[in-house]
Formats: C-alpha cells, sequence, structure tokens
C-alpha cells in the first residue's frame, strides 16, 4: 500500500504539446525547351503550396496547425525544382515537399511541342503551361485542390500556328493562356505573413511567345522568352516555376529551372527546435511571441525542447 502511494506521488506528467503552424511549398516544375524554327516551351508549374497562416494554395481554407510533441522527432523534406527542358522535351517535375504529416505536391513541368503525348505538360501542385502543339489540344496541367491551379492554354493546334505557349499554373491563379502571339504569364504565387512579414511563393513559370514571352507569376516564377532564348529560372525557395524556352530561327534552347521550395514552421518563442543532420535550415530570434524555423534543403528530422 505504502509502496503504491509513493508510486502515485511521483507520476510524471504528460508534456504539454506544441502547435507548430506551417507553411510547406514543394519543388516547382521547370519550363519546357525549344528547338529547330518557331517552337515555343510553356512554363512550368508551381509547387503546392499548404500553409495555416494567412492564406493558402488554389484558393482553399487554411490548413490547421499541428499539435506536436516534444522531444519527438518529426520529418521534414525540402523538394527541388525540376530541371528545363531540352529541344522539343517538355521541363521534369518538382519535387514534394514533406513536414511531418503535411505533405505538398511536387509541380508540373511544362509542355513542349508535341505529336501526340510525348510533351505533354505535367499534373502537380500547380500544372505545367501547354506547349505549342501539333496534335491534340488542352493538354496543359491540372492543379491539386488546396494547393495550386491549372496550366494556361496554347496556341491552336497545327504546324502553321506555333506561335505562342501557356503560362505554368500558380498557387495563386491559374497560368494565363497564350494570346495573339505573346506567351502566357505564370499564375500568380500566394502571400504569407509566417515569417511576421508578408512574403510571396509559388508563381507560375511565364509561356514562350512569337511577339512577347509570358512574364514569371509574381515576378518570382522564370520569365518565358521571344527570339532565341533559354528560359528564366523560378527564385530558389519560393517553388515558382522555370519559363519557357523559344526557338525563332534555328538552334535548340533549353526551359529554366523551377524553384526549390521550403519549409516554415512558427511555434511560441518558449520553444527551441533542434534542425537534425541532412537538414539546412535556421531559426529565428523571438519575435512577437513566436520563433520560426527556416529550412530550405535536405532530409532529416526535427524535434523541440
Amino acid at each position: 500500500m505504502i509502496g503504491n502511494i509513493i508510486s502515485g506521488l511521483y507520476a510524471i506528467p504528460t508534456p504539454p504539446s506544441i502547435t507548430v503552424d506551417y507553411l510547406v511549398v514543394a519543388g516547382a516544375g521547370g519550363g519546357a525547351g525549344s528547338g529547330n524554327d518557331r517552337t515555343r516551351g510553356a512554363g512550368g508549374g508551381a509547387g503546392g503550396l499548404r500553409c495555416t497562416v494567412t492564406a493558402t494554395g488554389g484558393g482553399g481554407t487554411l490548413e490547421t496547425a499541428l499539435s506536436l510533441s516534444p522531444a519527438t522527432n518529426y520529418t521534414v523534406t525540402v523538394g527541388a525544382g525540376g530541371a528545363g527542358g531540352g529541344a522539343y522535351s517538355k521541363g521534369s517535375n518538382g519535387n514534394d515537399s514533406i513536414f511531418s504529416t503535411i505533405t505538398s505536391t511536387k509541380g508540373g513541368g511544362g509542355g513542349a511541342w508535341f505529336d501526340g503525348v510525348t510533351g505533354q505538360a505535367g499534373n502537380g501542385g500547380s500544372g505545367g503551361g501547354e506547349g505549342n502543339h501539333q496534335a491534340g489540344a488542352n493538354t496543359f496541367g491540372t492543379g491539386t485542390a488546396n494547393q495550386g491551379f491549372n496550366g494556361g492554354v496554347a496556341s491552336g493546334a497545327g504546324n502553321t500556328d506555333p506561335t505562342g505557349a501557356g503560362g505554368g499554373g500558380g498557387a495563386g491563379a491559374v497560368g494565363v493562356n497564350y494570346a495573339s502571339g505573346n506567351g502566357g504569364a505564370g499564375g500568380a504565387g500566394v502571400a504569407t505573413s509566417i515569417t511576421g512579414s508578408s512574403v510571396t511563393y509559388a508563381g507560375g513559370g511565364g509561356g514562350s511567345g512569337s511577339a512577347s514571352g509570358g512574364a514569371g507569376g509574381s515576378s518570382i516564377g522564370g520569365a518565358g522568352q521571344t527570339g532565341n532564348n533559354n528560359g528564366g529560372n523560378g527564385n530558389t525557395n519560393t517553388g515558382s516555376g522555370g519559363g519557357g524556352s523559344s526557338t525563332a530561327s534555328g538552334g535548340s534552347f533549353t526551359g529554366g529551372s523551377g524553384g526549390s521550395g521550403v519549409v516554415i514552421l512558427r511555434y511560441v518563442d518558449t520553444r527551441t527546435i533542434s534542425i537534425g543532420a541532412g537538414l539546412t535550415g535556421t531559426e529565428s530570434a523571438a519575435s512577437g511571441g513566436y520563433k520560426r524555423a527556416t529550412i530550405t534543403a535536405g532530409t532529416g528530422n526535427v524535434s523541440w525542447s
């Protein structure tokens, strides 16, 4: 009896849980390449964006913060961006980003000139834009609900109209369609204040065109091109799509690479995070009652004390 009473007196209480807000942005798709005369590459789609602060991707409602245990490992992966395509080749899809149970879906690569489906745009968090095409139509990439939007449409079928490509989808808007020789702009990104100030992430890449290339979404996606030029790269650690390349008079040009993703975590300032081996990241000083950890590359574990 006495032993049981003493055991009860010294029972170890359960540590309180930690509420963690997050921004998880996946790696974006690369822009499409171009070759020979008058082929135009489309912009890559932005990486999927999931967030608990300010706004989330795809026009969805805010995600729910996670309730986590101290001294427990949680997985983080920051997705790399996809490579731009070479001659007649679509851009590569990006890579997923992960925090604990939350996965943001890779951005779709931009579509290239194609006969059938060989250059068809990739689906993803946001879809790649449609490349100018010889056969088929409406082959833009599709986005993922609550993460991003579809890519834009290219010029009409038939090799006599290879004048423009669609913009990649962004987390905040559909990629813009080609129009009158102008490549479609990339879809807009989404602004969040999880870091304490407003920053925009996950814009789509611009499509190329005979008159002008489409702008990168929210000025963080890679720009689409005109003339004989390689596509612009999406900004690093924003999950923004690469721009499409353009060939006007012969030669081969490469689409822009998609921007890598990012994982940002916000938690009460009485806690301290441990960022494990394999991850590149930093913890901020306390501000407004919170600390923030920004993780920019790698795969590994985090925990809190």
